[in-house]
């Protein structure tokens, strides 16, 4: 941070040759404004690093899709277990239609496929809802790592730029950057 001060006390001692000089005046030249901005990207970047909040990221919703996938386990087991049930229901109604087959053996036969088929679309609709639910984490999860990633980059292109530009150079890529970014806000509006 020394370095930083002694550098803006020693741009007001640079002679100026001909029509180029420096300003002096510490508002007109907003050289305030950069040092806040400096001093906050600084302050908020101790201490972050970008491959644990990533992995951290990555493991939060591996843990979420897996809980979402145990879930579906569990009302597949569900599932399982009514079907187990209709299938003991089945077996009665089967030991029924033994005892009624000569008045209402059609009829039997009837609920016994009503059952059969209701238990096979209610597993379907488990089935699918747990794809769905799947598929819409994993996409979820690619997008927050995109944008993750995207403002990591970001942050890195930053801290390049800050340290290899001069200032002259370095307000004219801010100012095109702050533009970009107001850009891309307004399309992500």
């Amino acid at each position: 941070m020394k370095n930083v001060t002694d550098s803006f006390i020693s741009l007001g001692h640079w002679p100026s040759a001909g029509s180029f000089g420096f300003n002096t005046d510490i508002l007109s030249t907003n050289l305030i404004n950069l040092s806040v901005v400096l001093g906050v990207l600084i302050f908020f970047g101790k201490g972050v690093c970008a491959s644990c909040l990533l992995s951290d990221l990555l493991d939060n919703r591996k843990q979420r899709i897996l809980n979402t996938i145990r879930n579906s386990e569990e009302l597949r087991g569900g599932a399982i277990e009514q079907l187990e049930k209709a299938r003991a229901r089945l077996r009665k109604v089967e030991m029924e239609a033994d005892q009624f087959r000569v008045n209402g053996y059609s009829e039997i036969e009837r609920e016994k496929w009503n059952l059969i088929n209701s238990t096979y679309k209610t597993l379907e609709q488990l089935e699918n809802y747990k794809n769905e639910t799947i598929q819409f984490e994993q996409q979820r999860t690619i997008n927050q790592v995109r944008q993750r990633v995207f403002q990591q980059a970001l942050r890195g292109a930053l801290g390049t730029l800050n340290s290899c530009l001069n200032n002259e150079l370095h307000l004219r890529t801010i100012s095109a950057n702050i533009g970009m970014l107001g850009s891309m806000k307004e399309i992500t509006d």
